[in-house]
């Protein structure tokens, strides 16, 4: 049976248009009939493999169900109690925390609670290109002297003896962490990971910021048996959420379970832009309505990101940790200042890197590996990111420096690379390698690339039964006559989505264009008036639009129909709600 939608094979953007797998029919409509929704509604939830028993935790997901014991983690209750010591004791603690943004995140959270509960805190991100990934011992040992008595690496550690090891005697030391383990924790006082060898919490699937967060659950509990907290106020841990929502959409973590209630709340958290550092990153975004998952992914997260990428280290800490709104404002607009070069040294790498991507694929490469002299190593994790879209290949981009290549990868669903780094590494192919299923970050001699290429190639070889050729997946068929607010803003309660959790795409069949004009920056944006067959209509909107087959087919007023394939949203401007569709790609009807 040909699970092409209707028999698109090529659109007009390339890509092949199929049914996204689901569950037979007759249990969506059992499923709305019994939750008293459209059909359509029950076909989503279904295919999301959600029962009527658990539609209400899906639709509005409450940390109160979802929220897990935090002694199932492994070595939770030991960390806990050793934090709750040193804020009885009042003692100085140093955090240190990856340069990304879900370290950034886990750092704020732990430094501004500790503060909180009068601890003095001193904190430390490592510069990627000077200091690299993870904790090192010169970094450890200027917290001790500083006055820490306890070290805590957050987003990071698990595979720190090394760095830990001439630390013996000067500090207790914990870990929160959620990377890959590939053997025992480290001799330290706690290691608290879900993803160690021997927890069995299940607990696989949540970035740091959101072990972090369950650390600080354990930490205000333990407080609370001692009686800290008799004649004080206990601090508001969902003041925190926002972090951890936008930890766990921007290391794509997949929404859903614990993830999607982590991100539901502090959506919501975020939205009342209590946080100085929070209000002035969407300001500086231009982001007036309130922010969604695909804010943060897109606009926080990478800017955010930048400063370790190529500046200051730490000033996405440093924006997180503002509590001035004038000094949030000031770090959100170096930040965005600095994304934009992050943008310029990203676009001259990505199309040599597309160039060489194809030539792989073509060569009949399952995985793609990418190492050139002169490519910024601060942005070759977003390239990676790119050149995997493209070609639907897990990817690892390196620049080359002294004869060493120093890189990131990113990967497609099912295919844990994260897992096949670390395994290079123990085989003696990388310098440095560790990760997630679908990240990871690796260093290797350059005369060792092209043995590393083979390697992973032998190691994930069903990479090499995905298709290059890019598909669309899409939910459903949508009359314009039906694509109206309401439906928009049912659809919109299956959100957040991202990673695990995609945003229903469908087909409007045979729209025509009965109205087009460009927006925006430059005329980038295409903004639509389609009309369907049998009446209704839809304002549409296309970004990026400058050029191409897509661009000129919405351009045209009056031509051939088209099926559009594209997001059915909700929009809210100066108080009113809207129906807009969001077009990503066309064919010919």
């Amino acid at each position: 049976m040909d699970n092409h939608v209707f028999g698109i094979t090529q659109s007009l953007t390339g890509k092949s248009w199929l049914w996204r797998p689901s569950q037979e029919e007759r249990l969506g409509q059992g499923l709305a009939q019994q939750l008293g929704m459209p059909e359509l509604m029950g076909r989503l939830l279904a295919a999301r493999g959600v029962s009527a028993a658990h539609a209400q935790d899906f639709l509005d997901p409450t940390l109160r169900a979802m929220l897990p014991d935090p002694s199932s983690i492994v070595d939770m209750d030991a960390a806990a109690a050793r934090l709750a010591d040193a804020v009885m004791a009042g003692e100085c603690v140093g955090v240190f925390g990856d340069y990304d943004v879900d370290g950034a995140c886990s750092t704020a959270i732990l430094v501004t609670l500790l503060r909180q509960l009068g601890c003095e805190v001193v904190h430390h991100v490592p510069d990627r290109m000077l200091e690299g990934y993870g904790p090192n011992a010169n970094a450890l040992r200027g917290m001790t002297e500083r006055g820490a008595s306890l070290l805590v690496c957050v987003d990071c550690g698990t595979a720190g003896q090394a760095a830990f090891a001439p630390l013996h005697n000067r500090a207790d030391i914990l870990v929160f962490d959620h990377h890959k383990a590939e053997g025992p924790p480290p001799p330290i006082r706690a290691t608290v990971n879900p993803n160690r060898l021997d927890c069995s919490s299940g607990l696989h699937n949540i970035c740091a910021a959101a072990v972090t967060f369950i650390a600080c659950v354990a930490l205000v509990r333990a407080l609370r048996q001692r009686g800290f907290f008799e004649g004080r106020q206990e601090p508001d841990l969902r003041e925190f959420l926002d972090l951890v929502a936008l930890a766990t959409i921007c290391d794509v973590m997949p929404l859903t379970g614990l993830n999607r209630a982590f991100v539901t709340q502090g959506l919501r958290v975020m939205a009342r832009r209590a946080r100085p550092g929070i209000a002035a990153l969407l300001d500086v975004a231009k982001l007036t309505e309130a922010p969604n998952a695909m804010h943060c992914g897109f606009a926080l997260g990478p800017r955010i990101n930048a400063s370790g990428r190529i500046a200051e280290a730490d000033m996405g800490l440093r924006l997180l940790l503002a509590e001035d709104a004038g000094i949030a404002t000031e770090l959100a607009q170096a930040l965005d200042a600095v994304n934009k070069q992050r943008q310029a040294v990203e676009a001259a790498i990505t199309g040599e890197a597309m160039a060489q991507a194809q030539a792989q694929v073509e060569a009949g490469h399952g995985v793609i590996l990418l190492a050139q002299s002169g490519w910024h190593p601060g942005v070759v994790g977003i390239v990676a990111g790119r050149v995997k879209e493209k070609f639907n290949r897990p990817t690892l981009v390196a620049g080359i420096t002294d004869g060493m290549a120093k890189g990131s990868g990113r990967s497609v669903p099912g295919i844990d690379l994260g897992a096949a780094v670390i395994a290079a590494r123990q085989s003696g192919l990388l310098a440095t390698g560790g990760g997630h299923a679908m990240a990871a970050g690796f260093s290797a001699p350059e005369s060792a690339l092209a043995e590393l290429h083979g390697f992973l190639n032998e190691r994930l070889a069903n990479a090499a039964e995905l298709t290059p050729v890019a598909e669309l997946l899409l939910d459903g068929v949508l009359g314009l006559g039906g694509a109206d607010t309401a439906l928009a803003q049912m659809v919109a309660k299956l959100g957040p989505f991202g990673t695990g959790n995609a945003e229903p795409l469908f087909v409007l069949p045979r729209a025509r264009v009965v109205k087009s004009d460009r927006i925006g920056k430059d005329g980038g944006t295409i903004r639509a008036m389609v009309e369907g067959e049998g009446g209704g209509r839809v304002k549409a909107l296309l970004f990026r639009a400058k050029e191409g087959p897509l661009a000129v087919a919405l351009d045209r007023v009056g031509g051939a129909p088209l099926h559009l394939a594209g997001y059915l949203r909700a929009e809210s401007w100066q108080g009113r709600v809207s129906a807009g569709f969001f077009i990503t790609d066309a064919a010919p009807a």
